[in-house]
Formats: structure tokens, C-alpha cells, sequence
């Protein structure tokens, strides 16, 4: 039996994440995951494509949403009352103009000082109408595309075997920052031929192959790059048809509910990989 064996949200993009044991599935995705976003004075998302100390920021957010406490190297911890209903202000995630509010000055200036670059801290507002594509369309926070990335651990261990055969370090799930950990599928990649799944009384539709980037090479404890593995192996036997190198599916929320790690995980339709 295929079973969630982790589930993780991030509720500040690209920050740590949050180990859950059980989590609601909003429209969105795992409950306040990427629902905040560290921008620039600017507006302009930071990613750990630029800026890897984000992962070394660890957020603690409250189930109602309303406090948010985040934990760094090197400072003491700083607590907000999440604000959701100030003014919005324009932000910029990959070149699309969104919006988001921000949560003030004491905050920022805690970013500042731990990413080393002027800092904002921004939430997703309440009008959010975010649209995102894919074979299955659906809506999300600030994710970079889709609510939920899901891998499974024979896919992850497939990646470590190769690098162990070329003499590299096996990596952590961790590297990939997975919403959803599932083990019991025997072959490797089976989330790029799983169009439905049911987990609990939730349904994920599935939208696209992840594409990897730089990201995978940020050890996700220190927020050091640690490249260029494990993206070179990848880039041997991940090729997409489209372009980039695949790892994982990302997929769009058809019915939200209740799940928990131990979860069976049932697909209900099958489909062609579009590596």
C-alpha cells in the first residue's frame, strides 16, 4: 500500500519548512504554505536562487494564521501579529505583478540583518485570485507554480543510487522541498504517470513535472550552496521534452479535506509520463 509518509508546509517562500503530522488541504494547498514571501524594498521576490539563507530561516506559524514567529542564525527570534488587512502593495514573483501586505517594519529589519539585503515580509491578501495552469489548472499562495509537489522515496532513491555509482554524496528529501512524501510505489517516477489521487477524502489533480533548479544544490539546514550535485547527476537521465530537468509533480487541489502522515495513497487515473 502507497501511504504519505511526510507532509511538509512552508508558510514563508523559500524559508524552512514545517513537518506536520496532519494538515487541512485548502483550494491553495497544505494549509499556510507559501502564504508569505520576502520580497525586496522593491517588491521583488527573493529566492534562494539568489538569496540561500532563506532556508535557514525556520517560520512558526499559528493554525489560525494570525501569529507568525521566525527563527534565524545569529538572531533572536522575532513574533508578529499577522496583518491581513492593510493596504496591499505591488510584488513581482517570476516577472507576474501580484500583490501582498505588508507586515511592517520589525520584521523587515529582522530579514535585513539575517539575509545581509534590504528585506520585506509580505502576506497573501484576502483577494488573492492567483489562476495557475497546467494539465490540471487550480490556484495558489506564492508557490512558485503549483499548491502541491509531491515526491515519493523510490524516486528519491533512484537519484541517490545514481550518485553513489558516480561517487557523490546521496542527498536528503529535504533538497526538494516536498509538500507530500509518499513510499510503498516500487518504481521509481511513478508521480509523473499519477493524474489522480486520492488521499483521505482530498483529491490532487495533476498539473505538470516539477523543473529543478539551482535550489537543489542549497543545504537546506545552513543555506550554503553545496552544488553541483545533485542537479548534474539529474541533468544525465531527468532531461523533460520540454526543457529542464524534472524531479517530482506538482499538482492542483480538486477536493480539499483532511490528511495525515499514514494516509493510503489510492490513484484513481493513470496517464503518460511527459518526460
Amino acid at each position: 500500500m502507497a501511504e504519505v509518509v511526510e507532509l511538509l508546509s512552508y508558510p514563508v517562500k523559500g524559508c524552512a519548512g514545517t513537518p506536520l503530522h496532519s494538515a487541512v488541504l485548502t483550494p491553495a494547498g497544505l494549509a499556510h504554505d507559501r502564504s508569505f514571501m520576502v520580497t525586496s524594498e522593491e517588491g521583488v521576490f527573493r529566492t534562494q536562487r539568489r538569496d540561500p539563507l532563506l532556508a535557514s530561516i525556520r517560520p512558526e506559524v499559528s493554525a489560525d494564521g494570525a501569529k507568525l514567529v521566525l527563527y534565524g542564525p545569529g538572531a533572536a527570534p522575532v513574533a508578529i501579529e499577522v496583518d491581513t488587512a492593510g493596504p496591499p502593495r505591488d510584488v513581482d514573483l517570476f516577472g507576474a505583478p501580484f500583490r501582498g501586505i505588508d507586515q511592517g517594519d520589525e520584521v523587515a529589519a529582522w530579514l535585513s540583518e539575517v539575509l545581509r539585503a534590504p528585506s520585506r515580509l509580505v502576506r497573501v491578501p484576502a483577494d488573492h485570485d492567483r489562476v495557475t495552469d497546467g494539465r490540471t489548472p487550480g490556484t495558489s499562495g506564492y508557490a512558485d507554480s503549483r499548491a502541491v509537489h509531491l515526491l515519493s522515496r523510490a524516486t528519491l532513491d533512484r537519484l541517490n543510487e545514481r550518485l553513489r555509482e558516480s561517487g557523490a554524496a546521496p542527498v536528503p528529501m529535504e533538497r526538494f522541498r516536498p509538500n507530500i512524501v509518499v513510499d510503498g510505489w516500487d518504481a521509481p517516477h511513478t508521480e509523473d504517470r499519477a493524474h489522480r489521487i486520492g488521499i483521505a477524502g482530498t483529491e490532487l489533480g495533476y498539473a505538470k513535472l516539477a523543473i529543478r533548479c539551482a535550489v537543489v544544490m542549497v543545504d537546506q539546514r545552513t543555506g550554503a550552496r553545496a552544488g553541483p550535485e545533485p542537479l548534474r547527476t539529474l541533468a544525465t537521465y531527468r532531461r523533460a521534452a520540454g526543457g529542464g530537468v524534472a524531479f517530482g509533480a506538482k499538482y492542483a487541489v480538486l477536493r480539499p479535506g483532511g490528511l495525515s502522515v499514514g494516509d493510503e495513497v489510492r490513484v484513481t487515473s493513470w496517464g503518460g509520463s511527459e518526460l
